[in-house]
């Protein structure tokens, strides 16, 4: 437990004294470690009263420039108030050190004596203490000896048994620069942490501040010593000057740690400030405030240069740091020629001002200036998406939305930022998605009004391309009046819950005809959580609204005969048949082959609703897909070119598999008639051979590679249209060259007298025999699968290049 009372003779703090060994064995040998331990306490108390002599001399000095005196005089002054005030010489010097000095020490000594105003004099020792490990550092040549004069004249007392000093690397890493109390063999398994790894030391990298764990074993944090004391506490502070953290102070208890007074916390503090000027001097990753200015020319001279050669907007920042040395501001060094002011600034407006005057608006809480702090404190780089970079003419705000990135270089910062172009976006985003899904897309500021359409939009509406855009707010009055109250609905889920939604509703072109429209939005939110605008895509669905409703009038017209079922069966065969061939010709892509084998089922009565997909998409991925709509004839036949046409559209995004599911799970909910579907989603990137997937209740697929197959893990994923929103998991893997991947539906593995897993692992046997070509493969495993049920059965293949 801490000690903030510890005794010590005449005001100095005196070395712990060791018993001595006994000499009852060997008499020689006792008397030769008796000689050494002697020489050892004399020579701590020689150091000891070393440390004492120079402050006491230090004192004298302060007296001769106040006074106007000699030495001589001086020391009998000091000794005078010394007789006088009923203390010892040297904790007088402190005081009259600490009334000078006017930093953290002498702020915690009066701390002290403020609390201790009745005790006697003796228990000014703390302030004693902090100014002999002071003068103890001042003299150490490194870390090692920093450390070991910390422990020895400060802390120590306190009741701590060790003391490491961290050196924190510009990429958030922590170096042991320095320790005592610890074994050796610590000290070289903790020489260096990687950046991320949550330690002890990085609570104060993380939190900026003082953080105490009170016991090692309850918070489950790796650090130096852990094994020797699991069950002790630690104090971590971060050392640092000028807002940039230099390294971390982390002191070891060897029992848990109660809570600690003010004036304990004040003096670690203290030492973790003497700690940080030591490290400035000493540390090759720092630069300290003194030598900032000799450092900075060089180093803006560097980034100014590099600035000039990259395409997005960089400005290289300078800290401005107050008479105490904090960072109060950055002062803009430097703009490149790609400069873009969200406020039209030009770049001479901008030069050699500072960063808040230009911006004040990042000065709000967890906004860009934050950021920068951070950055500038710990070195550690930073990359934030879609951050609003807000600016005032005037007193209107104008808010742009940029990709920023942050890094330190010596005392100065980097900024870049990459304001988004959202018309060339949009526009190359709808470009793919009339191509691919035949959608129409827009996007709505909610703030300014403004909307972009494309030109299928155009075309679906009848409009020419002249033509104002239909507000979303105005788009009942081109709707038919039985779908106006669809249609608000809709608006009241996006605008005011800002949430997704979707509605399907006829449309009143002016040249007279009717169009059936299946819309769907979504809200786009700024970095503070705020509506931007909103983005989404209308579908032409006429052509399906008139087949389901001949569909629909021929299942009614032929229900009552076998007959006429077997027309409805055969219809939906054909409908299948012609969104799903059964044997497609192999499909070459960039990095991949894909084969494909459909077996649909033998009884015409049991169409299902199984289909696959595989499309090279705008960004060079490959979307790969497959999956099962329950039930059988028309009802899943239509089902599966729905959920098929509608991922394909929703892929031009970009998104990952888990959010095409999850908006294909909204399709499934709310656009059909209680459609349930499994499927399986996934992203192959040609360049670097990597996998994205996501299931939703559906069987995972099965990687063969050499002579090996295995199945993917089973994730988690709630099949699509069982609830309204669905959250679904995505998971990565690195393929290599000659990979094969199988996805199928579950026709390829039920049976009616064993279980799946059964069936699992007789595909796995079957799937890793050598064949010479894909094909052989896929029908290897058809041929010789484990199923039974008759039902429809889709395999696609997959061999990497």
């Amino acid at each position: 437990m801490l000690d903030a009372g510890t005794e010590a003779v005449h005001g100095e703090p005196m070395p712990e004294r060791r018993p001595r060994p006994s000499t009852s064995s060997d008499p020689e040998a006792g008397r030769l470690a008796a000689t050494v331990e002697r020489l050892r306490e004399e020579a701590l108390e020689a150091q000891s009263a070393a440390d004492g002599r120079a402050l006491v001399e230090l004192a004298k000095g302060i007296l001769v420039g106040r006074l106007g005196c000699g030495p001589v005089e001086a020391s009998r002054q000091l000794a005078k108030l010394a007789e006088q005030s009923g203390t010892t010489l040297l904790a007088l010097a402190v005081d009259v050190i600490n009334q000078a000095a006017r930093d953290r020490v002498s702020e915690v000594a009066q701390e002290f004596l403020a609390t201790a105003a009745a005790e006697p004099p003796s228990e000014a020792a703390p302030a004693v203490r902090l100014r002999a490990a002071e003068s103890r550092v001042l003299a150490a040549g490194d870390s090692p000896a920093v450390a070991a004069a910390l422990l020895e004249n400060a802390l120590a007392p306190l009741g701590a048994h060790g003391v490491a000093i961290w050196v924190a690397g510009a990429d958030s890493s922590l170096t042991l620069a320095g320790q005592a109390g610890f074994t050796p063999e610590d000290a070289d398994r903790w020489r260096y942490v990687p950046p991320e790894v949550a330690t002890c030391a990085r609570l104060a990298l993380t939190h900026r501040e003082l953080s105490v764990v009170t016991s090692l074993s309850q918070a489950s944090l790796p650090t130096i010593g852990r094994r020797q004391h699991p069950d002790g506490g630690r104090v971590v502070i971060p050392a640092g000057t000028g807002g940039r953290i230099h390294g971390v102070l982390e002191i070891g208890w060897p029992q848990p740690l109660p809570p600690q007074p003010v004036q304990i916390i004040r003096q670690l503090e203290a030492l973790a400030e003497l700690c940080a000027h030591t490290l400035e001097e000493q540390s090759p990753h720092s630069t300290s405030v003194a030598s900032a200015a000799a450092h900075h020319p060089a180093v803006l001279a560097e980034l100014t240069d590099l600035a000039g050669h990259l395409d997005d907007t960089v400005l290289v920042l300078a800290p401005v740091l107050d008479a105490d040395a904090r960072l109060i501001d950055f002062r803009i060094h430097h703009v490149n020629n790609s400069f873009i002011d969200p406020a039209g600034r030009p770049r001479s407006m901008v030069t050699g001002r500072h960063f808040l005057e230009i911006y004040p608006a990042a000065a709000e809480d967890g906004g860009l200036f934050d950021k920068l702090e951070r950055t500038y404190a710990t070195g550690e780089a930073c990359q934030v998406l879609r951050t609003a970079l807000t600016t005032f003419v005037g007193e209107v705000p104008l808010t742009t939305v940029a990709d920023v990135r942050i890094s330190r270089h010596g005392s100065a910062l980097f900024l870049i930022w990459k304001i988004e172009d959202e018309k060339a976006r949009l526009a190359n985003l709808l470009q793919h998605a009339q191509r691919l899904g035949r959608v129409g897309g827009f996007e709505q500021n909610i703030h300014t009004g403004e909307i972009s359409w494309n030109e299928q939009l155009f075309a679906l509406f009848g409009l020419p391309m002249t033509a104002a855009p239909v507000p979303l707010e105005d788009l009942t009055a081109h709707a038919h009046a039985h779908d106006v109250n669809s249609i608000g609905r809709f608006l009241r889920t996006l605008l005011h819950s800002q949430r997704e939604s979707s509605v399907e509703f006829r449309l009143q072109r002016p040249d007279g005809i009717t169009r059936h429209i299946r819309m769907v939005a979504e809200p786009v939110m700024d970095d503070q959580g705020r509506l931007y605008s909103v983005r989404g895509a209308c579908q032409d669905v006429s052509s399906q609204h008139w087949t389901e409703v001949a569909l629909a009038a021929t299942r009614d017209q032929l229900a009552d005969t076998e007959a006429e079922s077997a027309d409805r069966s055969r219809l939906a065969l054909q409908l299948q048949h012609a969104i799903m061939p059964p044997a497609p010709a192999p499909l070459e892509v960039p990095g991949i082959r894909i084969a494909v084998r459909y077996r649909p089922a033998e009884s015409e009565s049991l169409v299902g609703g199984d289909w696959y997909d595989s499309v090279v998409l705008p960004n060079g991925k490959v979307l790969l897909s497959v999956g099962d709509v329950a039930g059988h004839g028309i009802q899943a036949a239509t089902g599966m070119v729905v959920l098929r046409n509608a991922l394909r559209g929703l892929a031009v995004t970009g998104a990952g598999p888990a959010q095409l599911l999850a908006w294909l799970n909204r399709v499934a909910f709310h656009l059909t008639s209680h459609l349930t579907a499994t499927a399986v989603c996934a992203l192959f990137d040609p360049k670097t051979r990597t996998l994205q997937w996501a299931r939703a209740g559906h069987l995972p697929p099965v990687l063969v590679r050499g002579a090996q197959a295995q199945s993917f893990p089973l994730t988690a994923g709630l099949l699509l249209g069982a609830l309204p929103d669905a959250t679904f998991a995505e998971e990565e893997v690195q393929l290599e060259a000659d990979d094969i991947l199988l996805m199928y539906t579950d026709g390829l593995v039920e049976r009616r007298d064993i279980a799946v897993t059964d069936s699992l692992a007789q595909l796995l046997t079957v799937a890793s025999r050598s064949a010479d070509t894909l094909e052989k493969r896929l029908d290897s495993v058809l041929t010789y699968s484990a199923s039974d049920t008759d039902d429809d059965t889709c395999l696609i293949g997959i061999e990497v290049r």
